[in-house]
């Protein structure tokens, strides 16, 4: 099963083998602060789960699977798990990527419609599913409405913001230029009142994909060409070029860390208000790919690193006070959830108050009260959704939301 923010990173064959965290882990900060670790369980008598997204006030969207294998968007919301996906599109699975404060969430949902092209991968990933369209959608209010597309069949909505715009991807009805590609071209694409809008690529790339938004307007995401469908990102994209696009859809290219292309490609994950934003991209050579952050007053890519000993980052989450969030791999893709706060890493595992219960793999949000969100392994080895909230000493508890 994949575990990642979807066009983000890593996962399903690399949490596969990954290892307790306890056994990897490093010694933190005596000043720093602790988390207090919920898990956030599963639907129906299933055995999967991931987080996505926390928002302010606590609301977490992401996927749960069924007792017969199915896949289900998600709420959890202080005890409460809410089934998005029930009534669906009209096909047998859905996945949850993003809500915003206002319990409006989106992401991606089979329908009865048949299709051949498998374009969001639910079959490529073995769920149950006679192959049909799938496409984005927004949930509010018990109700869950289809987004438009760019004149193709499939799409899929990744990010909302408060102000209810959703940052996806949408299928044109254009033939990809490579023959090998099965499914037609797919562009970036901001949805604001039901509305579709087409961002811009850059290098003549054919495809990419907007993959969150911030309640300014500003969007993250990347392009490049069309690919054999990538379990680990949920893509048919090799991801060449990170790119931020403004509000006025003007893009622009973030750079690299030396890399295009390999093994995970580069890719901008998200960015806070202040419009800093964080991503994974490919080392010189396409020997290894590290997490970045990008700022205006930078203009480039600064490398995360990993921590010690490892080989691979992903920073996949970014508030504005610019703490971020995301994951670090060794020569074994084993995965570990880490915390950067003014560039120094820590392994989140180290920092969990009492007896862990859950060995965290990625952590993929974080918001403005510095709450996580991610996946983690149980001690019998499932895949769940998890919340850590900070506490204790260094923890400042007036912090504001706005």
């Amino acid at each position: 099963m994949r575990s990642t923010i979807l066009t983000c990173a890593t996962a399903t064959g690399l949490l596969a083998m990954a290892v307790p965290a306890q056994m990897l882990a490093q010694e933190p900060r005596p000043e720093h602060v602790r988390y207090v670790v919920t898990d956030l369980g599963t639907l129906h008598g299933g055995t999967f789960s991931e987080g996505f997204v926390v928002t302010g006030n606590g609301l977490v969207s992401g996927t749960a699977n069924h007792r017969d294998g199915t896949w289900s968007a998600a709420l959890w919301y202080r005890g409460l798990k809410i089934d998005i996906g029930a009534r669906g599109l009209g096909g047998q699975n859905s996945e949850g990527f993003g809500v915003n404060e206002r319990a409006q969430a989106v992401g991606q949902a089979e329908t009865s419609d048949p299709n051949g092209e498998d374009f969001c991968g639910f079959h490529a990933l073995g769920l149950p599913t006679p192959g049909t369209t799938c496409l984005g959608f927004l949930w509010q209010n018990g109700v869950m409405t289809p987004l438009p597309t760019l004149g193709g069949a499939n799409g899929s909505a990744y990010m909302i913001n408060i102000k209810g715009e959703v940052a996806g991807y949408a299928e044109t009805n254009t033939p990809d230029p490579d023959p090998a590609c099965t499914v037609s071209q797919f562009k970036p694409v901001l949805w604001k009142n039901g509305n579709a809008r087409e961002l811009s690529t850059v290098s003549g790339d054919p495809d990419g994909v907007a993959a969150s938004i911030n309640d300014k307007g500003q969007a993250v995401g990347a392009s490049g060409a069309c690919g054999a469908f990538n379990p680990n990102s949920g893509l048919h994209l090799v991801e060449n070029h990170a790119l931020l696009w403004e509000k006025d859809g003007a893009v622009t290219d973030l750079g690299n860390l030396g890399g295009v292309g390999g093994i995970a490609g580069n890719h901008a994950c998200a960015l806070n208000n202040k419009g800093q934003v964080v991503g994974h991209s490919e080392l010189t050579d396409n020997t290894s790919f590290h997490g970045f952050l990008w700022t205006r007053e930078a203009g480039k890519m600064q490398d995360l690193g990993t921590l010690d000993g490892d080989f691979a980052s992903l920073a996949l989450g970014i508030n504005d006070s610019a703490e971020v969030v995301g994951a670090s791999l060794d020569a074994n893709f084993n995965l570990r959830a880490v915390l950067w706060e003014n560039g120094v890493i820590s392994d989140l595992n180290t920092l969990i108050a009492g007896n862990p219960r859950l060995s965290l793999q990625e952590a993929i949000s974080i918001n403005c009260h510095g709450e996580i969100t991610g996946v983690a392994l149980t001690k019998a080895g499932e895949t769940h959704a998890f919340v850590a909230t900070p506490v204790g000493r260094g923890h400042d508890e007036t912090r504001s939301c706005r």
